[in-house]
């Protein structure tokens, strides 16, 4: 869940930084199918959700290492 995570956080800052320097992911050319707003509400939730997946598979890796 871990490197899930950290992808999700990386792709979503990274489309957001390109889009607005007017390139886009190949992988991620769908988000903005929907509009602008939503494809920065897209690109908002991916870098949320990656960084809470992140952290917490983090910790848990850190309490199962302690046990």
């Amino acid at each position: 869940m871990k490197s899930i995570g950290g992808l999700m956080f990386v792709l979503g800052l990274g489309s957001f930084l390109l889009h607005y320097l007017g390139m886009e992911f190949k992988l991620l050319m769908w988000i903005d199918n929907w509009g602008p707003s939503t494809g920065t509400a897209i690109r908002i939730g991916l870098v949320v959700v990656g960084a809470v997946l992140w952290l917490v598979a983090g910790r848990q890796e850190k309490a199962v290492a302690a046990e």
